[in-house]
Parts: C-alpha cells; sequence; structure tokens
C-alpha cells in the first residue's frame, strides 16, 4: 500500500488537467441539456454562467444599447444571460409591472439601499414599503401637488433668474452648462415641496464661479455611480463595493457631498417639533413618516434618498428640455407662441401648464428621448410562470418561474414601430392621433405599483420649468453644443461630459 502515492505521482501531471476539463464539459452539458430557458433566443452566451457579458456592458455603460441590438436580431424576447430575459414587446409591460400588483422586484434591487436600510424605492418587502407609502402617498397625488404648486414656481422663477443671468454673463459664444442649475432647481423644489424647507441649490449655484458646482452634486454622482454595479447579487456588490473603494481610495469631493447632504437631511428629522407647530400639524414628509413610528435614522435615510432620485432624474430630464428647444429654434418658438397666447387669455398665470397642448407634448417627446433611466427595470417571475402573447413575433411565450425578467425604455422608446423616426425629437407625434402602442410604450416613470411615488410632483417641475423658460424668452438665440448628449447607460444615466452645455450668440 505504502507504493501506491508513488505509483500515481507521475501520472497527476497529465491526469488532473483532463480531470478538470471532463468536470467543465460535463457541467456545459448538464447547463445545456437541464435548461429551462434553452426554447429562448438569445446568444450563445447567455447559455453560460456568470453571466459575465451583462456585467461587463452595465460598467461600462452601453447595456441598454447592446441589449436593444439583440432584441433587433432576436425578436421581442431574448435571454441576455443565465437567469435573465429582456423583453421588448409592450403587450409585457402590464403583466410583469402592473396587473396582481406586478412581479416582485429582483434582489440586485437592495444593491439601493442607504446605509444599509431598504428605502421606499428599493424595498423589497411589499408590507414594509406599505407602511411607508401609507404614511406619505398623498403628499404625491396630483391634487395635492397642484395644490402645492406655488412653492415648485418660486424655485422655478429663481432658476430662470439663474439662467438669464449667465445667459448675459456668457453671450459670445461662452459654454454655458446647464445640467449643475437644472439639478439645483430640482433639488430645491423637491425639499421645498416635500421637507418644508429648501436645500439652497439655486443660491450655491448663483454664487459659484464655476457651473455646476452645487454641494449637493457629489453626493448625486456617487449614488449614480452606484448603478454600474446595479445587477450584482447583493453579497458580491458589497465585495465589489468595498476592492474599488479600497483600490481607488476616497473621493474627498464626494465624501464632502455626501456628508453635507446627510447633515441637511439629519436636521431636517432633528426640526420636527422645534419650529412652533405642534408634531400632528406638521405636514412635512419627515414627520409624517416619524408619526407612523419611523425611527430617526431611518426618515434620514428615506430623505437621502427622496434627494438622490429627485435631483438626478428630474435634473437629466430638465437639462435635456434646454438642450432641444435650443437645438430646435422652431419648436421652442411654437412652445413660446402657446404660453403667451394663454398668457394673454389669463393674465393671472394661475392656469395648469400640462393643459397647454404643446407644452405637454414637447415634455412626453423630452421624456421619451432623455433616457434619464435607460435600463430594464428588473422583476422575479412568480412560481406559476409568465405566459404571454406577444403581437411583435405573433407567437406566445412562456418564461419559466424565478427567471429574472424586465422591459427597458431605451428599447420601447426608440422602436421605430412605434415610434416612426424614433431618434427625432418630434412633439408634434404627440398631437398626431397617438396610437395606443405609443401611449402604452411610454415608460419613463415605470408602470404599476412600484412606478416612480414622484411622478406628479415630476410632471408639475418640468411643466413649470417648461412654461417660464418659454414665457422669459430666455433660450432665444441659444444654442445646443453637440450632436447629441452622450451618457453611460446605468440605472440612473450619467452624462459622460459631466456637462449639458448652451451658448448664446
Amino acid at each position: 500500500m505504502s507504493t501506491l502515492p508513488s505509483l500515481l505521482h507521475p501520472l497527476l501531471p497529465t491526469t488532473l488537467p483532463t480531470i478538470l476539463l471532463t468536470l467543465l464539459l460535463l457541467h456545459l452539458l448538464h447547463l445545456l441539456l437541464y435548461d429551462p430557458h434553452r426554447h429562448l433566443p438569445g446568444p450563445w452566451h447567455a447559455r453560460l454562467s456568470p453571466p459575465l457579458w451583462l456585467h461587463h456592458h452595465a460598467y461600462t455603460g452601453d447595456e441598454s444599447t447592446q441589449i436593444s441590438r439583440l432584441h433587433r436580431r432576436y425578436g421581442p424576447v431574448v435571454r441576455i444571460a443565465r437567469n435573465d430575459v429582456s423583453i421588448s414587446d409592450g403587450a409585457a409591460l402590464a403583466p410583469v409591472y402592473a396587473e396582481k400588483g406586478g412581479f416582485l422586484k429582483a434582489q440586485c434591487y437592495r444593491n439601493f439601499d442607504f446605509e444599509g436600510r431598504a428605502t421606499v424605492f428599493s424595498a423589497l418587502d411589499v408590507a414594509y414599503r406599505a407602511v411607508r407609502v401609507k404614511a406619505v402617498g398623498s403628499l404625491f397625488g396630483m391634487g395635492r401637488v397642484r395644490a402645492g404648486a406655488g412653492v415648485v414656481e418660486a424655485c422655478v422663477e429663481r432658476f430662470v433668474a439663474r439662467l438669464e443671468g449667465r445667459r448675459r454673463r456668457k453671450k459670445g459664444g461662452t459654454r454655458v452648462d446647464v445640467l449643475g442649475l437644472c439639478r439645483a432647481l430640482a433639488l430645491d423644489a423637491v425639499s421645498s415641496y416635500l421637507f418644508g424647507r429648501g436645500f439652497g441649490g439655486l443660491e450655491e449655484e448663483e454664487e459659484e464661479e464655476e457651473e455646476g458646482g452645487f454641494s449637493a452634486g457629489g453626493f448625486v454622482d456617487f449614488f449614480v455611480a452606484v448603478g454600474r454595479f446595479f445587477l450584482l447579487p447583493p453579497w458580491l456588490f458589497e465585495v465589489v463595493d468595498g476592492v474599488v473603494g479600497w483600490v481607488v481610495g476616497p473621493d474627498w469631493e464626494a465624501e464632502e457631498s455626501v456628508r453635507v447632504v446627510g447633515e441637511f437631511a439629519r436636521g431636517l428629522v432633528e426640526g420636527v417639533g422645534e419650529e412652533g407647530r405642534d408634531d400632528d400639524d406638521d405636514d412635512t414628509f419627515q414627520a409624517r413618516l416619524l408619526r407612523a413610528g419611523i425611527e430617526k435614522e431611518e426618515v434620514k435615510v428615506q430623505i437621502e434618498d427622496l434627494i438622490f432620485a429627485g435631483t438626478d432624474s428630474t435634473g437629466m430630464n430638465l437639462s435635456m428640455l434646454c438642450w432641444n428647444l435650443a437645438r430646435h429654434p422652431h419648436i421652442y418658438r411654437t412652445l413660446r407662441d402657446e404660453v403667451l397666447a394663454a398668457d394673454a387669455q389669463d393674465p393671472t398665470g394661475t392656469y395648469h401648464p400640462l393643459t397647454l397642448p404643446y407644452l405637454t407634448a414637447t415634455l412626453r417627446e423630452t421624456l421619451r428621448t432623455s433616457l434619464a433611466n435607460p435600463t430594464r427595470f428588473p422583476r422575479v417571475v412568480p412560481p406559476q410562470g409568465l405566459a404571454f402573447y406577444s403581437p411583435q413575433a405573433q407567437k406566445p411565450f412562456f418564461i419559466p418561474p424565478f427567471t429574472t425578467v424586465g422591459l427597458q425604455p431605451h428599447t420601447l422608446h426608440f422602436n421605430p414601430a412605434v415610434y416612426p423616426e424614433p431618434r427625432k425629437f418630434d412633439p408634434e407625434r404627440w398631437l398626431r392621433a397617438p396610437s395606443a402602442e405609443m401611449q402604452r410604450d411610454f415608460f419613463p416613470f415605470g408602470v404599476g405599483a412600484r412606478q416612480c411615488i414622484a411622478r406628479n410632483l415630476a410632471m408639475m417641475e418640468l411643466a413649470l420649468a417648461a412654461r417660464a423658460l418659454a414665457r422669459s424668452g430666455v433660450l432665444v438665440g441659444a444654442e445646443a453644443v453637440g450632436e447629441e448628449v452622450e451618457i453611460l447607460e446605468w440605472f440612473n444615466s450619467r452624462v459622460r461630459s459631466g456637462r449639458v452645455e448652451l451658448v448664446w450668440r
């Protein structure tokens, strides 16, 4: 028996690679033969594990473009990873996101937790989220938002004044970044309306020599960058986040911005009941959560989450509105004519801007093309699976249980079968009897029970800003810089250059 190791030893160098290769081939054969998704079309690499292709494109910021290309090649249902399926047929929106409350969010949403706590956005537990939404939900209803429009309009007036000041100072071809200014407006509007205290971003923008330097900018960019790792399993996200932080080192500017926003949020929580009002009379977002029994540390986190979401997406959409109006002067003239005519009929200016057809169409076209959130909103298929008929493919599909499935605005909004000349910025398309498919596939805020809770507030901000931009004439003579605004296609898109620029001649 003692001679057995010595007899085997010469064989190990040659047999070990063979054994490993055999095990690998057997594993791949098992994946192929016992694959519940093998009937779904898609590239060969989607059958393998792990989903390196998907994570690579998520990190490099072209995930949405690559998935749209797969749909053009393989059709409306595409397997993009071993357990991931993308759908481009809007007929699937209702069963995935709306019917019976929609499918549950995928585990990767936990990567958007703040300070280890689930937010109204990132929560997977329906009951956990319901308690918080019940406490604050009425603040986001359209009737309530319209009643508080004066607070938002005051912020919009300061925004237009800042933009007008830059127009005067920079006239003559100097580039002006409007992204930072639009973010500042979005932050001031959401904080003034929901928290009862403005952040003061527009005042910071006025004081800054360089545009885009307001103190919450680093905070927003920091959490936008989380999107490059959004699809990772939460346990791996924690590992990667730690490794990246160790390798790259601290970003002192971002950390200072996170600290400033955190102090603002903490001050809002601690200030409940300290301004001469009874707690029961305080109708702010933070007071409502505290009355619902939510502990202070979590309320602070929920505030930070709203600051991020309310600043980034609306800031992006508003900056793209400015850019597109400058790029298309005839659209700006038509919008301006409509607003001035409405002002003449109602000199008080109290009419709701969304009653103006061309203004509303311009906003819808902005939301369709700006891609503030371009990627899939992933959900988990329930135990019974997903069976749906695709009008695009003219055949039924079955998605197995527990598959991660989703649709993305990038593909839906640029589908030429639904939106002819999809890359063209054309508000008129919404005035020419838009098809049912156009209405259905319009997907900027999501759909169903988990769609953006602040969508009505965001639309009010955009509508009031569009009216003020038209009324003031501040964009007369403005030109958009560049043929397009290039973005990194993370969950929240990021402008590659960090700037959305205009010039006044």
